[in-house]
């Protein structure tokens, strides 16, 4: 009966939403006064995370949700399938280029990653819930909240019909049909935008569920700054957040005094270090360096992962429809194998897999240029560091050479199609030599060709820097809830899947005022060519 009740807000929901107004009240945050205070949550960072986080504590307390980007309703960039890409070179988002000469980009707008993806959505494998120690049955129930809001499964074009069936072809078994759930195989997976083409990025959830009398959102707020009381000779208490609007005014936010409100940090795996290490919580040595005051001492930034991608470009002979990630085959060795098609007028697709699970580690640190966090801080991942990864890459090309070669793909690809491991796909390499030289041509592909997924995660993981709780070590009232948690990427998708059933799961004591009984928290974080996504539920709140 409860599910049916879901269901129904939903429908209402997107009826209203499909006016263009966004229906839940948003404030620029040069608007807002120089002090607010009283606030049972001050939870920075209005992405996938922060979204469905702040939906669920507003049921009961006062939360304040501070975004750094501004809103993308009514920006065609962000709202239109077809317009993917082009969002990227909007102030929506913020590029930056790695250490590795990697091409990167963060979301910078309301929505986080969910409203400039790929917008690919799947859930988390029964294998991984019960890995972290989950209820299946709460998990379902929270995949439902937000899937009757932002999610729908999609009807494929030609290509992608046929990217799906060539998959199979390519032994990508078995062949899964239709579905959310994650399993080896092909799947048709859901989607973040409706049969219209328009975007339902995280922040619907908002709009669908919010209790608009506790929750305050501010657009164009970037948080500068976490201050901690130090006065006694206990742990470090979180006290208030300061935060900058577009006009580079200051103004801050304060917490109630009692000892259950809390700031929760969900400002990617990131944004959350880079703020961290400015408020002095971070590496000791590494803070000095910059003069910084030493809060705490904790491995901050240190072991950031991301899944490498390689893509390759597939001219088609016939015209093919405008469709982002629609289709995934996932393999038994972590390679999952996607593709867009038609973007931007373009006759033909972009075919990529990506490395699950990479077991390579880089860090994040500050810049010796600029301590401004407007400014991306420097950041390291270490792409096929570790040999696994390399091999998984190999791995998953050879399944995408065996793609492109199937009777399936035919229609869709030249004879002059150019081979990862050499010639052309009408007179291929790999059928006149061994596979022991084919893979040492892909391992140098992969190496050179080396791109993102934009799932980076991991710079704040639980026993380094936050606890299984996800408070921070030796402070009180400061908490992460993003994808600088984990160790791991979930599911076909991070830029992640952050499993917010964890906190809920052993919730009770997590969110200590809010969660009983236990809210079940989970998701994916986003990428642009798959989902972020991080969601919430709780029987008796929503």
């Amino acid at each position: 009966m409860e599910l049916k009740c879901l269901a129904l807000a939903a429908f209402l929901f997107i009826a209203y939403v499909a006016a263009d107004d966004f229906p839940f009240p948003l404030s620029e945050a040069h608007q807002a006064p120089d002090l607010i205070k009283d606030l049972d949550y001050i939870v920075v960072g209005g992405g996938a995370a922060g979204c469905a986080l702040a939906t669920t504590l507003s049921q009961n307390f006062t939360v304040l949700l501070l975004e750094r980007g501004g809103s993308p309703y009514n920006n065609p960039l962000f709202m239109r399938e077809e317009n993917f890409m082009l969002g990227l070179l909007d102030e929506g988002t913020q590029g930056f280029v790695s250490t590795d000469g990697v091409a990167n980009s963060r979301g910078r707008v309301l929505g986080g990653g969910s409203s400039i993806n790929g917008g690919f959505w799947d859930r988390a494998s029964a294998q991984e819930i019960k890995q972290i120690g989950l209820d299946p049955v709460k998990a379902n129930a929270s995949y439902i909240w937000a899937e009757n809001v932002i999610v729908s499964l999609p009807t494929l074009g030609p290509f992608q019909t046929a990217f799906h069936k060539g998959l199979v072809e390519a032994g990508v078994t078995p062949d899964l049909g239709a579905t959310y759930e994650h399993s080896v195989g092909t799947k048709t997976g859901g989607t973040l935008f409706d049969e219209n083409g328009q975007r339902r990025p995280s922040s619907n959830l908002i709009a669908a569920y919010a209790n608009p009398q506790n929750l305050q959102v501010l657009l164009n707020a970037q948080a500068v700054k976490i201050h901690f009381d130090v006065s006694d000779s206990g742990a470090p208490r979180a006290m208030e957040v300061d935060f900058i609007d577009r006009n580079g005014g200051l103004h801050t936010a304060f917490l109630k005094q009692d000892s259950a409100s809390e700031i929760i940090l969900s400002a990617s795996a990131i944004g959350t270090p880079h703020l961290l290490m400015l408020s002095g919580v971070g590496p000791a040595d590494h803070l000095k360096q910059f003069n910084i005051n030493v809060v705490l001492n904790l491995p901050v930034g240190k072991n950031i992962a991301d899944n490498p991608a390689t893509r390759v470009y597939v001219p088609s002979p016939l015209p093919v429809e405008s469709a982002l990630v629609k289709v995934a085959g996932i393999t038994p060795f972590g390679s999952y194998i996607e593709s867009l098609s038609g973007v931007q007028n373009l006759q033909g697709s972009v075919i990529f897999q990506k490395v699950a699970g990479p077991k390579s580690t880089g860090e994040v640190v500050l810049s010796n240029d600029s301590l401004d966090i407007t400014n991306n801080p420097v950041i390291t991942f270490n792409y096929y560091n570790n040999s696994d990864d390399l091999a998984t890459c190999i791995g998953g090309l050879n399944i995408m050479e065996k793609f492109l070669l199937s009777k399936t793909m035919t229609p869709f690809v030249s004879g002059m199609q150019a081979m990862p491991s050499g010639n052309v796909l009408g007179l291929p390499i790999r059928k006149f030599t061994s596979q022991e030289v084919i893979n040492a041509t892909l391992s140098a592909y992969c190496k050179v060709n080396v791109g993102t997924m934009w799932h980076y995660h991991g710079s704040c993981r639980v026993g380094q820097v936050v606890d299984s709780q996800y408070k921070v070590l030796g402070a009180e009232r400061l908490r992460i809830v993003d994808g600088s948690v984990f160790d791991f990427c979930p599911g076909t998708c991070k830029r992640m899947r952050e499993f917010w059933e964890q906190i809920v799961q052993h919730g009770a004591n997590g969110f200590s005022r809010a969660l009983t009984p236990p809210i079940q928290m989970c998701g994916c974080l986003d990428h642009a060519h798959g989902v972020f996504y991080i969601f919430s539920h709780t029987r008796d709140l929503l």
